[in-house]
């Protein structure tokens, strides 16, 4: 992975404290004409008061919590908080070089012209197809996509949009939206190690909830592990909290030639094929609106082309509720 580390904006902090010293700097009065047009300038406490409460809940906005958020309730003892630094070392093929960002940096990807050049346009260059979807949508997880990283490494990305992917979102750190915190996981990075049909079998915990101390979108890699947060004010409708949770896979299909894709979802298998053949995903929960971790109320199923990809869920005392997807796309039964 080409990598760079960046440094968590300085310029900001700068600013931060520019704005703190000026608003606390009293006024002075004259009534010098070069000052004031001939007239007297009065101190006015209110209007100076909520001027300095906007400034400074703009300034929460963009600026990190100086604090790490509440996490979810139920969920702090199911992980050792404390080693999870660790753990996350063996997931990214980065980190296996020994390479590291120093403190006050993040590991960017690096994007180089090819990258740009594979896109359909410069325009939409790291953005998502257009669809039909709520306005206001995050997304995380880990996907492969030989258009945007030139290779078939299944890679953890997150994604986000307040417009249904018209103008507005991206990918990972492609534009302003998602704030990194976490200099130890790259966004973008190739995980490893991977399953393997009939063999071993990984998989990575991720949680994303909403803090209810700055009401940012935080994002949370393995066990404890937090990356970064979506700030509350690049939304509408997740401002104040979400209506739907979704899990599973998805693919593009532009149907070249007039047939389906033959792109594979998850092993390329279908769900009947059970554990170490299917991909799968574990232990959903949500958090409700007390900030705890709960059991999903309602799970729904659902395949849009089952002939193509299908879906088949449970819950027992060891996974909770869980489900196999995938398949291989185009076959006899999916022209």
């Amino acid at each position: 992975m080409a990598s760079c580390c960046r440094e968590i904006s300085s310029i900001i902090r700068i600013l931060v404290i520019f704005l703190l010293v000026s608003c606390s700097i009293c006024p002075v009065l004259s009534s010098e004409p070069h000052n004031l047009g001939g007239r007297n300038q009065t101190f006015r406490p209110e209007k100076e008061l909520k001027k300095l409460k906007i400034v400074r809940q703009r300034l929460d906005e963009i600026n990190k919590p100086a604090d790490p958020p509440e996490r979810p309730r139920a969920y702090e003892t199911e992980g050792n908080v404390a080693g999870a630094e660790e753990e996350q070392e063996h997931v990214q093929l980065w980190r296996m070089s020994g390479e590291t960002c120093p403190e006050g940096t993040i590991p960017v990807r690096r994007t180089r012209e090819e990258d740009m050049l594979r896109a359909s346009s410069v325009r939409r260059f790291g953005r998502k197809p257009r669809r039909r979807v709520r306005r206001d949508s995050t997304s995380n997880g880990h996907e492969v996509s030989p258009e945007l990283y030139g290779d078939n490494y299944p890679r953890f990305f997150t994604y986000w949009t307040n417009d249904a992917y018209e103008t507005t979102g991206c990918y990972n750190l492609l534009c302003s939206g998602f704030v990194q915190t976490n200099n130890r996981i790259a966004i973008g990075a190739a995980i490893s190690p991977m399953s393997s049909y009939h063999g071993g079998q990984f998989d990575i915990t991720l949680l994303v909830w909403k803090d209810p101390k700055h009401g940012n979108w935080w994002l949370e890699f393995g066990s404890g592990v937090l990356v970064g947060y979506w700030p509350s004010c690049l939304f509408t409708h997740l401002r104040d909290h979400a209506t739907m949770v979704q899990f599973g896979g998805e693919i593009v299909n532009s149907r070249a030639g007039g047939f389906h894709t033959s792109t594979a979802m998850g092993s390329g298998h279908f769900s009947g094929e059970g554990f170490g053949k299917a991909s799968y995903f574990r232990n959903l929960q949500v958090v409700d609106w007390d900030n705890n971790l709960i059991p999903l109320p309602n799970l729904r199923l659902l395949a849009d082309h089952p002939n193509c990809y299908d879906i088949r869920g449970g819950i027992n005392g060891v996974w909770g509720h869980y489900f196999y997807y995938g398949g291989p796309g185009r076959n006899v039964r999916c022209p």
